[in-house]
């Protein structure tokens, strides 16, 4: 007669045999990131850079860094390795709102021009002739974005010259046109819907908005164009968004749609930057 009690031992120490070799199983076939060596970053200068619009073409500083080297359990990846080289002012720990970042895909290597690093650093919001302590740090990380490891900091003194982003109003006027605002779409809106000329790079005005509405700028009244509007594709919101020109005989910026909180707003375009803002009064 058959004891099922050792029947039910057998069976349950054949499955807790089998369970633990396919648990080893599945171990040995794990890939896991064992270490990788935080890039070292030099550059081909280190000496105060004073950038003029005359070299714009030439190369400011070259920046060369040492592979990471990331090893997984079964080797050294064989995945891809992206670069990225961030730029910030001294004393913001690179968690400026405004910190640039250049993107390289495996090189070790990047040049960057004069007109290179005068825009990253006019982005930032540097004025133009004024010398600024500025860093320079470069991220690696895998194709996917994982195992991100930052190099060392490089701080190089840099003088920038005027740029813009975007093309500054020809006329020196600025004029707010769409139905948002009290004009509906029209090209030549009135008066009261000038905008306030700070400087040649910015310009702002104080509207009231609803939100589900849009709107545009025009240079020249009873003209289209030139015609700022929201750079297409680059996904600005009512709150602040990067700046699109149709300067003539191209295709038109998408509209700027309003804030989604009603209210009085102070919108500021910035042609250094070539950023638009939209803050609540």
């Amino acid at each position: 007669m058959i004891d099922m009690k050792n029947v039910i031992k057998l069976l349950l120490g054949s499955f807790l045999l089998t369970s633990f070799l396919f648990s080893c199983k599945k171990d040995e076939n794990k890939v896991y990131y064992e270490n990788g060596t935080a890039p070292v970053l030099t550059a081909s200068a280190l000496t105060d850079l004073v950038l003029n619009r005359t070299n714009s073409a030439n190369t400011a500083v070259t920046f060369t860094w040492t592979n990471p080297d990331y090893k997984f359990n079964t080797g050294i990846s064989s995945q891809d390795v992206n670069y990225t080289l961030q730029i910030d002012t001294t004393g913001s720990n690179f968690a400026n709102p405004s910190i640039q970042e250049a993107a390289i895909s495996s090189a070790l290597r990047l040049d960057l021009t004069v007109k290179d690093l005068n825009t990253y650093l006019t982005k930032l919001g540097l004025n133009d002739g004024v010398p600024y302590n500025v860093e320079f740090r470069l991220k690696s990380a895998l194709a996917n974005g994982s195992v991100a490891l930052y190099s060392n900091v490089i701080k190089i003194k840099v003088t920038t010259y005027l740029d813009v982003a975007i093309a500054i109003p020809v006329t020196g006027e600025l004029f707010i046109t769409g139905n948002g605002v009290p004009s509906d779409w029209t090209n030549d809106p009135p008066a009261n819907q000038k905008c306030i000329k700070v400087s040649n790079t910015e310009y702002y005005i104080i509207m009231s908005f609803t939100p589900g509405k849009y709107y545009k700028f025009l240079t020249t009244l009873t003209q289209w164009q030139p015609q700022y509007g929201l750079k297409p594709g680059s996904g600005g919101t009512g709150a602040s968004g990067d700046l699109g020109l149709n300067p003539g005989g191209g295709s038109d910026p998408d509209a700027i749609p309003t804030p989604a909180v009603s209210g009085t707003y102070k919108v500021t375009l910035n042609f250094k930057t070539g950023k638009y803002t939209a803050v609540k009064l």
